[in-house]
């Protein structure tokens, strides 16, 4: 058996597609069909039942599948074990994080990083979902939501709290109108997919029946679309740094959250992650907006 032939085993095992795991993997759809049946070849049994719409594991598949993620979990757990053996602030780290705090707080606080560290790459993850530490999807995270499973180290370093916003110019066009829901100013929001958010919520719940000039699925998209004055945003207090922006809902009507600096504790004794996880810590503290 080739033992990296299960490395393709699992992702597809995960993802049901050849499309998805090809991608993660960097590799032709070929190239993961031809490890797949090479496996299933070293094993005498069929893995996966091949249907139009994907992959899906056979009941000797399954078993395969709970015997290849104790291995993958040995091999991942040697790998954290190597990387905390590192005595010297050198090679990759990998960053879990939001896309407003990676551009708005990591990146551009970088340079001097690097100036101090010229020897660690840091590479920045920014998605919507949370990255599994334990898998190595990342080596650190910087989240708002304090994780409760798995054998993290996890650390308080600040406070995000939330107004509500708009531009001057908007605000001069559209006097408030008392009575009407947001006093009668538009809302821009998050569509269908993203309610379940804080901002969101809050709206929906607090302001129903406000009239919509914007759905949007990114912070950046709704920053911008309050610079151009189209109507009123729930946006963290760090990121209105425009002379243009006025508050209009103050943070205490609305809602926080902690943000997290959240390790592996196998990679605590790491140089190199020791070295990034003190400078996210920094970042985030001397922020006026998100510090306590």
């Amino acid at each position: 058996m080739d033992w990296n032939d299960l490395r393709f085993f699992l992702s597809v095992a995960r993802s049901g597609s050849l499309t998805q795991t090809s991608a993660a993997m960097g590799v032709s759809q070929s190239t993961v069909s031809r490890r797949i049946g090479e496996l299933e070849a070293s094993v005498g049994m069929t893995l996966f039942a091949r249907h139009a719409t994907g992959y899906f594991l056979t009941d000797e598949g399954r078993e395969v599948l709970r015997h290849a993620e104790v291995v993958e979990d040995g091999i991942l757990a040697l790998e954290r074990g190597a990387a905390g053996l590192d005595k010297t602030p050198t090679g990759t780290v990998r960053v879990a994080t939001s896309e407003n705090l990676a551009t708005d707080l990591i990146i551009p606080a970088l340079p001097a990083f690097r100036e101090r560290f010229p020897g660690i790459c840091l590479e920045i993850v920014t998605s919507n979902t949370t990255a599994n530490l334990g898998r190595r999807e990342a080596d650190i995270a910087l989240r708002v939501v304090r994780p409760e499973r798995g054998n993290l180290k996890v650390r308080r370093v600040g406070h995000m709290s939330y107004s509500v916003y708009g531009s001057r110019a908007y605000l001069a066009a559209h006097p408030a109108i008392p009575g009407e829901p947001l006093d009668g100013r538009h809302a821009i929001t998050w569509d269908e997919s993203h309610a379940h958010l804080p901002a969101a919520s809050w709206l929906a719940q607090t302001h129903p029946g406000c009239k919509v000039a914007l759905m949007a699925t990114s912070l950046p998209a709704h920053i911008a679309a309050v610079r151009a004055g189209l109507g009123l945003a729930v946006i963290p207090d760090f990121l209105a740094t425009d002379d243009e922006f006025v508050r209009v809902v103050p943070p205490e009507e609305l809602f926080s959250n902690e943000v997290w600096l959240v390790t592996h504790a196998d990679l605590v004794a790491s140089a190199r992650v020791r070295a990034v996880s003190e400078f996210l810590a920094d970042v985030v503290q001397t922020n006026r907006d998100l510090a306590g």
